[in-house]
Parts: C-alpha cells; sequence; structure tokens
C-alpha cells in the first residue's frame, strides 16, 4: 500500500527539487523568509506541470464513475493525460485592430465608413430610390451618397444626445431644438427619407419572406456582420450569449424575456471579447422554422456558429450552451470552453448532483480525458456545476495558490460585489472546503463582461 501523505509533505513532494533531507530543512528553515507567497495570483504562463501521473493517487484509489447515459466515464481524481498544457489554447492571431483596420483608419469618417462600406450604401442608395419612385412617382428627386450620409450622421447624433423618445419637431425647434439638424436638412426632408428608406426590393419581399423572416434586412445585415471579424482580433477569451434589444413594435420574430430589463424586444446571439466587448459575430434570432418544428441542440449549434474563424480561443457561456459534446466539439475547432452546466445533462455523474451532507462552500470535481467537472455549493443544499476544457490536474484539483471571484449571495454581477477569496492547496482526493479554483474564475470573469455587454 503506497504512502500517505500530509498536505505539506505532498506539496513539497509535487514542488521540490530535490528529496535530500538535508536540502529539505534548508528549504524549511527558509519557509518563513517571505509570507506573502500565499497571496499571489495564479498565473498560468508560470506554471510548469510534469507529465508523470501523481504517485499519490493510484489505481485503486482512482474512483470511476459512469454518466447517466452511460457513454462517459468519470474520475474523481485527474488523469495523466490533464498535466499537460492544453495545446488549443495558442492563439494564431494577434488582439487588437487588424493591419487592415489600422491602414484604413484614417479619421473618423474613413474609419465610420469600415463598418459602413461601399457596398452596404449602394445596397441603400439603390433600394431608397427604388422605393421613392414607387410612392411619389416621376416627383422624386433620387438621393445620392452625401444626403445619406447627412441623414445618417443625424440619426447618429440624436444617439449622441439621447434623444430616441424625443419628437423630431422638438429636435428641429427654432428655440429649443439643436440647431445642427437645421442646418443639415428640413424636417419635411428628414421625414419623406424616413418613409422610404428600403433596405431590400419591396416588390420581391413576399417570396422571400416565406423561409426567411429577416428578409426586409437580410443583405444588409449579413454583409455588415461579415465586416466585422475584418476589423479586430478578439483576445484569448471570449463569450458566447444571447442579448435582447429593447424594441415593442411590429415584429414577426419579436421575443419577450422577463429576466431582461426590455423584457419585449429583437434577441441577437453575440460572440464578443471578454475583456473589450467587441461584438465579433452576432445572429439574429427569428424564432421557430418555417414548418414550426422547435430546433434541437440549439445552445450547441449557436456557440458553433458564432465561433467560426476562431483558434487558441477560450469560450465563455452559461448553462444554456454549455455540455459535453459541444466541448468535444470546440476541441476538434482548437477551442477550450468553460461555463455552467444544467443538472439534467445526461452526460454528468450522479456522484456530483447530490448535495445531501454536502458542506457550505466545498467543491466536488470529476475528470474525464479532456474534461473537468466541478460541483459547488454555494449554500445548503444547493449546487452549481461548471464544466472546464481548458484546467487540467492539480491547477483543477486545489493545489495552487489561486484565487477567485466571490458573488455575493442574492445579488447580480453588477449590482452585487466581488470579494477575491485564496484558495488553499488541499491533498489530492479530500473535498475542497474553499471556493472553486481558477476554472470558475474564468467563467465569472467571463459572466461579468458578457452581461455588462449584452
Amino acid at each position: 500500500m503506497s504512502k500517505r501523505y500530509t498536505v505539506y509533505e505532498a506539496l513539497d513532494h509535487i514542488f521540490g527539487h530535490d528529496s535530500d533531507p538535508e536540502d529539505r530543512e534548508e528549504s524549511e528553515a527558509e519557509e518563513d523568509v517571505s509570507e506573502d507567497e500565499d497571496e499571489v495570483q495564479y498565473d498560468p504562463e508560470q506554471d510548469h506541470t510534469s507529465d508523470e501521473e501523481d504517485p499519490d493517487v493510484t489505481d485503486a484509489e482512482r474512483e470511476v464513475f459512469k454518466s447517466r447515459k452511460g457513454d462517459v466515464s468519470w474520475s474523481s481524481s485527474p488523469l495523466d493525460t490533464q498535466c499537460r498544457e492544453p495545446r488549443e489554447n495558442i492563439l494564431k492571431m494577434t488582439p487588437g485592430p487588424t493591419r487592415y483596420a489600422v491602414s484604413h483608419a484614417q479619421d473618423i469618417k474613413s474609419t465610420f465608413e469600415l463598418f459602413f462600406p461601399q457596398p452596404l450604401q449602394k445596397i441603400l442608395l439603390e433600394m431608397t430610390n427604388m422605393e421613392g419612385r414607387r410612392v411619389f412617382g416621376d416627383s422624386w428627386m433620387e438621393i445620392d451618397k452625401t444626403q445619406l450620409d447627412a441623414y445618417m450622421g443625424l440619426l447618429l447624433l440624436a444617439g449622441v444626445y439621447r434623444s430616441c423618445n424625443e419628437a423630431t419637431a422638438s429636435l428641429w425647434d427654432g428655440e429649443s431644438g439643436r440647431s445642427i439638424f437645421r442646418a443639415t436638412m428640413s424636417l419635411q426632408t428628414f421625414h419623406v427619407l424616413s418613409r422610404v428608406l428600403r433596405f431590400d426590393n419591396r416588390e420581391t419581399r413576399v417570396a422571400r419572406r416565406v423561409n426567411d423572416k429577416l428578409a426586409p434586412i437580410r443583405d444588409v445585415w449579413d454583409k455588415w456582420v461579415e465586416e466585422l471579424p475584418f476589423m479586430y482580433n478578439p483576445g484569448p477569451e471570449v463569450t458566447v450569449d444571447e442579448r435582447l434589444v429593447p424594441f415593442r413594435g411590429r415584429c414577426p420574430f419579436r421575443q419577450y424575456m422577463p429576466s431582461k430589463p426590455g423584457k419585449y424586444g429583437i434577441k441577437i446571439w453575440a460572440a464578443c471579447d471578454a475583456k473589450n466587448s467587441y461584438a465579433w459575430n452576432m445572429q439574429i434570432y427569428t424564432g421557430k422554422s418555417a414548418s414550426g418544428v422547435p430546433e434541437k441542440n440549439q445552445g450547441k449549434r449557436v456557440v458553433l456558429d458564432m465561433t467560426k474563424g476562431l483558434q487558441g480561443h477560450n469560450i465563455t457561456c452559461d448553462n444554456f450552451f454549455t455540455s459535453y459534446d459541444l466541448g468535444q466539439e470546440l476541441l476538434k475547432k482548437k477551442l477550450t470552453m468553460v461555463g455552467t452546466v444544467r443538472k439534467n445533462k445526461l452526460e454528468l455523474p450522479l456522484a456530483l448532483l447530490g448535495t445531501k451532507d454536502r458542506a457550505p462552500l466545498s467543491s466536488k470535481f470529476a475528470f474525464s480525458e479532456r474534461t473537468t467537472v466541478v460541483s459547488y455549493c454555494p449554500k445548503k443544499s444547493k449546487n452549481v456545476l461548471v464544466m472546464s476544457l481548458c484546467q487540467f490536474g492539480e491547477r483543477a484539483s486545489g493545489y495552487t495558490h489561486t484565487s477567485i471571484l466571490h458573488k455575493e449571495p442574492g445579488r447580480g454581477f453588477q449590482g452585487g460585489q466581488e470579494k477575491e477569496v485564496p484558495v488553499l492547496p488541499l491533498q489530492q482526493g479530500q473535498e475542497n472546503q474553499h471556493h472553486l479554483p481558477h476554472m470558475q474564475e474564468m467563467h465569472l470573469q467571463g459572466a461579468h463582461y458578457n452581461h455588462h455587454i449584452l
């Protein structure tokens, strides 16, 4: 039977460079030199793990259990393959503005035209003049690019002044209005352009709308979204989530989401850089298909669509998207994932679902070949499940000194307080009585940025 070590003996055995007893005594004598080391945050770039399996855990001591579906095997301790750095988290692109964007952004106007290029302007001019001729006949005077730029500029300026709910007559008023609106164009001209502004050919819309609810703006929307990746390369952390754009007008795919501030609006799937909120990819949700059959595995499909073109990034998402199958598909694309997961997933082991006799602030881990799942109890009789594909071995089982952002119970990320709580190293196989390690920090930070964005 193998010898069992105490916590500090295990740490000395793992991190020690020499097993000589004299050297061990010297290291213990020098241990009191710095007491601030326990408060140093974990830096993955400075962590050098070994490819050898931990000698403290034998095959007899490792507990193996199946998922509820029986197709996934989980272990109570990390496998030897989990001690290696994930090769999927190697970025192939330099985060920040692309070379194309830097070379073409000379001033404010040229920067704006990067996101509103000539092909989009051509569609708007052609379709708007076509609608103008249909409505006003021979009396219609075709607009040009200068008039379109003026109209778009007034819309942006109204947003800058936060005048979305202000009447246009008030904006053009001679006494209380703003002079730049009157100097740009008359109120009547603005109303005429607002009436005839179109993004598609109205005569062919009915046929296209049979299979596409987004037909009135499909061409413009797709061309605009295609431009987003050419302007900016996201950093290593990308979040995928939904956004509800408040809207109470007439729309066949308007959604009702009581948890959102606006409640009614248009739902958009978005992939954003977690650091600076740049929307790298977006997709409008238009509801059920024309056949009325609900979409299966929608969360998995959305994440795979939103991450096309990414490589080496870590994807943060919530329990609507996270699943074991999604993680395996992302690994094939050289991506990793971290996110909360719902308890009804069949790939989870029953050992992580129960909360009976679980102490508050405790954690239980389960490991497969490339996936780590942790069950965290923030309070009695409640647990939260987090799945990660980017944290392996000792880093996920509590050996390292790290810290996480702990959200105060009963409060949201924006209204609550975030505390930095150290995670102490534990002997492998023991239940972590502290907070989750670095893998939950990544999820909480990603969720915080994502809620701020969306």
